[in-house]
């Protein structure tokens, strides 16, 4: 591995056009490697609820199975639902990062109790849940939240890092954090700021944003010569699927 140029797809589950800037992925490469994108043509154009994480899959899918045969070393889902994780993971043999399960497992690894702080009230069940699947239920402190929708966080930037600072200070003060996690890749970029606001309440404590962390995590892995188990995630078995024509041309790669 050493000498080699490590690339990382970042596919965005969501179609607004224009939410996810290329130069903002590309900001996140360094010497050794590249960050590109990739984004669906069909599903939500933002992720919000569970009908929305689930319209999303199929194309999140083809668009993982398209970045391995595009050559990317590593793929990470832009979504802190974590979209398709495991059904991607079914369908490449390359490491699929979800932001939401790595920023948990290094949010346990940084602080004893984590917070989420996401957009929306509604989504706490998702994390709540996702915690569990993980084995961090007794790590996770709260889920807050700021009540601004994925597509509106940049309307009035400062404004929204001033409701993230306030979330995180209550998540530490009232329910015990001590690491914080944004509930939204939406987020990207907005850690430096939240964590300067906590340092001025006297508050120092990691303020992880995921979509930095699953990039960096995707190339460690590809370093290490690492993905996901073949016994957890085999290939699917091949039988007839009627329409997805994407991935009804994906599937006999999967399958060999």
């Amino acid at each position: 591995m050493s000498g080699r140029t490590i690339h990382v797809r970042v596919v965005s589950p969501i179609t607004t056009r224009g939410f996810r800037r290329v130069e903002d992925l590309e900001a996140l490469g360094h010497e050794g490697m590249i960050v590109s994108g990739s984004q669906i043509d069909e599903g939500p154009g933002s992720i919000e609820c569970e009908f929305e994480t689930a319209i999303c899959v199929p194309d999140t899918i083809a668009k993982i199975v398209e970045a391995e045969r595009d050559g990317a070393d590593a793929v990470v889902i832009d979504c802190m639902a974590d979209p398709a994780l495991r059904p991607a993971r079914e369908m490449v043999r390359i490491p699929v990062v979800g932001p939401s399960q790595a920023a948990m497992h290094v949010a346990a690894m940084l602080g004893h109790r984590f917070s989420v702080v996401t957009v929306m009230r509604r989504l706490r069940a998702q994390f709540e849940n996702a915690a569990a699947i993980h084995g961090l239920s007794t790590r996770m402190a709260s889920v807050r939240h700021v009540e601004i929708p994925v597509l509106e966080l940049e309307d009035d930037l400062d404004a929204t890092k001033v409701a993230l600072v306030e979330q995180a200070r209550l998540a530490v003060e009232l329910d015990g954090a001590e690491a914080v996690i944004f509930g939204c890749t939406g987020l990207l970029g907005c850690a430096g700021a939240v964590r300067e606001g906590l340092l001025a309440h006297g508050i120092d404590i990691p303020v992880i944003d995921p979509i930095p962390t699953a990039v960096n995590i995707a190339a460690a892995l590809v370093r290490s010569g690492l993905s996901h188990s073949a016994l957890t995630f085999p290939a699917p078995p091949q039988k007839e699927l009627v329409g997805y024509p994407k991935l009804r041309a994906a599937l006999p790669l999967a399958a060999e």
